[in-house]
């Protein structure tokens, strides 16, 4: 059994509410809400939330540890917040920002103007870093994976979008 469902979360400065089965969190960076089941019970106090589980069915478990995470990664994305880093690699390949949209070079026929969803920032620290900032972890993650999607990186050259933390298996080409 995992140990970690059973430990506090610290709520790092942010305060935590709980009522009618939906939990809220606010901090520093903004405000985030969600739904818990009945089977899942929630204690605040000043310092810390509790997740308790009333008894040991698989489904409760599962919904336990799931929960438990849920509202750690809500304590931590209100807090300090989320980021994910996008590197581009290509000749020709690039980013920058136009305005609040995202505006891409591909190496498509046409280029591609991606939409700033709300609750996210870009950042474009060069044109071929792309920096997802949010605090709402599951939204960045979310975001990071379509964008890698408009050219995902491929195994001869490496062309394309990768996470900075990603690693890509390289093949070799044709011999004669």
């Amino acid at each position: 059994m995992s140990r970690i469902g059973n430990q506090p979360i610290a709520l790092n400065g942010a305060t935590a509410s709980f009522k009618d089965g939906v939990i809220s969190v606010k901090g520093a960076k903004g405000e985030l809400q969600h739904i818990v089941p009945e089977a899942i019970v929630v204690e605040i106090t000043d310092a810390e939330i509790r997740v308790k589980r009333p008894n040991d069915h698989r489904e409760t478990k599962a919904q336990h540890g799931l929960y438990r995470s849920l509202i750690n990664n809500m304590v931590i994305g209100v807090s300090t917040g989320f980021k994910k880093t996008l590197l581009i690699e290509g000749v020709g390949y690039r980013a920058a920002l136009k305005g609040k949209n995202l505006g891409l070079t591909l190496g498509h026929s046409h280029p591609i103007d991606y939409q700033v969803p709300e609750g996210i920032t870009f950042t474009v620290p060069n044109n071929t870093t792309i920096e997802i900032d949010g605090i709402d972890k599951q939204q960045v993650g979310q975001v990071a994976a379509i964008i890698r999607e408009f050219r995902p990186p491929e195994p001869y050259k490496g062309k394309g979008i990768r996470y900075s933390d990603e690693h890509i298996r390289r093949k070799e080409g044709k011999t004669v």
